[in-house]
């Protein structure tokens, strides 16, 4: 798959959104930059990490946001454990 300008523009921003942050919140700085909801921002950039251009365009955020994603994975998965010495 190649990027396109639209996937390109999500993972600059994603990189850098916290430099424009001053007083807007993300969700804002989203819709005025990108000009979509956050939702669809969030489920665009979750597609865009498993997609080998993204990381070939821009690795370091990727990667980070990898493994941010397995990180709450792992986090959600040890909570439903149920613990054996409590029984």
């Amino acid at each position: 798959m190649e990027l396109t300008k639209a996937d390109r523009a999500l993972l600059d921003f994603e990189r850098s959104w916290w430099t424009l942050a001053g007083v807007a919140a993300k969700g804002e700085l989203i819709r005025a930059h990108l000009g979509m909801s956050p939702t669809r921002y969030y489920q665009r950039l979750g597609a865009l990490l498993d997609e080998p251009a993204a990381h070939q365009y821009d690795p370091l955020t990727v990667k980070r946001l990898r493994r941010q994603r397995e990180e709450r994975r792992r986090a959600r998965l040890e909570g439903r454990r149920a613990d054996p010495r409590s029984r």
